[in-house]
Formats: C-alpha cells, sequence, structure tokens
C-alpha cells in the first residue's frame, strides 16, 4: 500500500511538473513571437512612419510659409527647422531644413538634413504632382534615399479628393543595422477636415495599396492593406487600420494598429497569437 502511495504521488507530481512546464511555455510563446516576425514588423513600420511622415512635414510647413507668419500650431517643427518656399523657380520648391547636426523636432524625434518638396501646381488642383527629394536626411541616425511623388486624382464618388502615391527609396538603419528597401504605390483619400482649410491638423486620411521590398535581414516581403489606414495629421503614428505582411521564409503577419487612439503601439498576429509591439 505504501509502495502504490508512493508511486500515486510520484504520478501526481510528475503530472504537475508537465503542466507546469506547459503553462510556461504557452506564457513564453503569448509574449514572445516567433523569431524574426517582430523585427519585420518594425521594420515595416519603420519605413512607413518615416516615408508616411515626409508629407507630413510638408502640408505644416507648407500652411506655415503660405497662410501664417512664424512658426504657429506647429506638431511637428521646432525652432530649429527653417522651412522656405521659392515660388519663383519652375513650380514651387519647398524646402525642410534640419540643419547639418541632429535637431530635437516637437515630436520627439532627432533630424538632420534636408526634405525638398517640388509642387507642378497649387496643392489643391487635380494634376499637380508633389515630388519630394532628401538631401542627407536623418530621423533617429536612420538615413533616408529615394524619392517620393504624390498626384492629385481629382475628388472621387465620395467628393473627397485622393492621391495616387508612390515610393521608391531605402532606409539604412542606424549603427550598421541593415537596410530597408521600401516601393510602394498606394491611394490616399481626404476624409475629414475639408471644412477647414486653414487648419491642417484636424485633417484625416486613409491609405490603401500595397508595398514591397527587402527588409534588414535581406529577406523579401510583400505588404497589403486589407482595412483602410487611418492617418491623423496631428498624431505621428498610423491610429487604425490593418496590413498583412508576408515575408520569406517567416508565417503571415498581421498587424492592427488599433480602433483610432494616438499612440505607439500595434498588435501583430501570427499563426493565431497576438503580440503587443512598439511602433518607432
Amino acid at each position: 500500500m505504501k509502495n502504490l502511495k508512493l508511486i500515486f504521488g510520484m504520478l501526481i507530481l510528475a503530472a504537475i511538473i508537465v503542466f507546469t512546464a506547459s503553462c510556461n511555455k504557452d506564457s513564453d510563446d503569448d509574449n514572445n513571437p516567433p523569431a524574426n516576425t517582430t523585427k519585420s514588423a518594425t521594420d515595416n513600420a519603420l519605413a512607413e512612419n518615416i516615408y508616411n511622415n515626409v508629407k507630413d512635414w510638408s502640408d505644416e510647413a507648407m500652411a506655415n510659409t503660405t497662410m501664417k507668419s512664424g512658426l504657429l500650431d506647429t506638431v511637428y517643427m521646432g525652432t530649429c527647422v527653417l522651412a522656405t518656399l521659392d515660388t519663383v523657380a519652375n513650380g514651387w520648391l519647398l524646402t525642410i531644413d534640419f540643419g547639418p547636426t541632429n535637431c530635437e523636432c516637437k515630436d520627439g524625434k532627432m533630424r538632420r538634413g534636408k526634405i525638398y518638396a517640388n509642387f507642378t501646381g497649387p496643392y489643391w488642383a487635380p494634376g499637380t504632382v508633389i515630388t519630394y527629394t532628401f538631401d542627407n536626411y536623418f530621423v533617429e541616425d536612420n538615413q533616408v534615399l529615394g524619392t517620393k511623388v504624390v498626384t492629385n486624382k481629382g475628388f472621387n464618388n465620395l467628393n473627397h479628393l485622393w492621391w495616387e502615391i508612390s515610393e521608391n527609396g531605402s532606409i539604412i538603419k542606424a549603427n550598421n543595422a541593415g537596410t530597408i528597401t521600401w516601393i510602394s504605390t498606394r491611394q490616399l483619400e481626404w476624409t475629414e477636415g475639408m471644412e477647414t482649410l486653414l487648419q491642417w491638423w484636424d485633417d484625416v486620411y486613409q491609405l490603401t495599396g500595397e508595398a514591397h521590398g527587402v527588409n534588414s535581414a535581406g529577406a523579401d516581403y510583400q505588404y497589403n492593406i486589407t482595412t483602410p489606414l487611418k492617418k491623423k495629421l496631428n498624431c505621428e503614428w498610423i491610429v487604425s487600420g490593418v496590413l498583412t505582411l508576408q515575408v520569406t521564409g517567416l508565417p503571415l503577419i498581421t498587424m492592427d494598429y488599433g480602433t483610432g487612439t494616438c499612440d505607439n503601439s500595434a498588435v501583430i498576429i501570427v499563426n493565431g497569437q497576438s503580440y503587443t509591439i512598439t511602433l518607432p
């Protein structure tokens, strides 16, 4: 009888150990996504955020150079940033100069170098093309290269202005952490704020479309927006929407930006498991 009790007790102890190990493993899986998925998701978010914010900077700088005196009502710009508008050139040339050394902007990020925006016509006019280029432009010591072209396509059937966006660029990550290439074709629709043309900061846009390229680990990726991404000009990050990211050698990553709150977090879903990540 004593031997039976001992054996029974050992079986119970073994079951407890196995159950605890299983729980710990589940907990680890819940907290740690599969290898390289977080890196791939944050690479994508870094590229998307940097190239999206180029237009945000341009919109704010244009508002301040054409409608206001001084740097009023700014979200991104600060006293170390100089925006100038040349209306004599062929089209308008907007230059946003952060200086040769890192400048802390109002969003808390360090930038240096210049963004150029060349306008073929008025921003609001159908057919106007805006071409963005960069001169030694860095964000948090990540170097931004390439071009961004935004074409005004006029009004859609909802009477919203919309733009076609084409981006062909790359980001050399800080500290020799690799290079991200970013090639996109997306559509930008102005959904809120058209009634207050002099108040750019209440504007809200939605993005659709796709992108592809190579991430900083050297893997090919394909990105598709499945639920339109919502971008508020007074927020640095995308506030809602869903996209999928297929990276060579990895399971499909679904990235959910939330329900509208301005914050630097998103949820990625991999193999049915959800993980919260911090956006760069």
